[in-house]
């Protein structure tokens, strides 16, 4: 396992590449190292409900959706939704909050969120849960949570 610290200074590098809003961005596998090695960062997965049961979910994350299914609604309250998980799991501004969707872009779009919340170390994985599809849209495992062999359940 990579030094927590060096990994998120990776990811961070990466958030000032690519200009992001929020702290940095991480692979799955870079998810998991720190999340194994800060007992208090939280893995936040933005996907549905439908999602988490049909696809798989990640043991110890907690759920709030960015939208809802069926017809992908928008989460009105996902600010304050999101602000009222982390107050009860206790954490603070500096607390590291690392967010995962299906592929990453709706997790962007909450870290982008919890930054703008206060929080400063918000974290997009890269690639999601399932990953990128392939050149028919179909999810064929080509990267991601599931793809890197991280734990999941059904």
């Amino acid at each position: 396992m990579s030094n927590p610290s060096e990994v998120l200074a990776l990811a961070q590098n990466r958030a000032a590449e690519k200009n992001l809003p929020y702290a940095g961005a991480l692979t799955p596998k870079e998810a998991f190292e720190v999340l194994q090695a800060d007992p208090k960062a939280l893995l936040v997965d933005v996907r549905t409900k439908a999602e988490l049961e049909l696809v798989g979910r990640v043991p110890g994350a907690i759920n709030v959706e960015w939208a809802f299914y069926p017809g992908m609604v928008a989460n009105a309250d996902f600010a304050k939704q999101l602000a009222a998980e982390l107050d009860r799991h206790q954490c603070d501004q500096d607390s590291v909050l690392i967010f995962l969707c299906r592929t990453g872009g709706r997790s962007h779009n909450a870290a982008a969120v919890a930054a703008s919340l206060g929080f400063s170390q918000a974290y997009n994985t890269l690639e999601g849960f399932e990953g990128e599809a392939n050149a028919d849209k179909q999810r064929t495992l080509i990267n991601g949570w599931k793809r890197a062999g991280l734990p999941w359940t059904n």
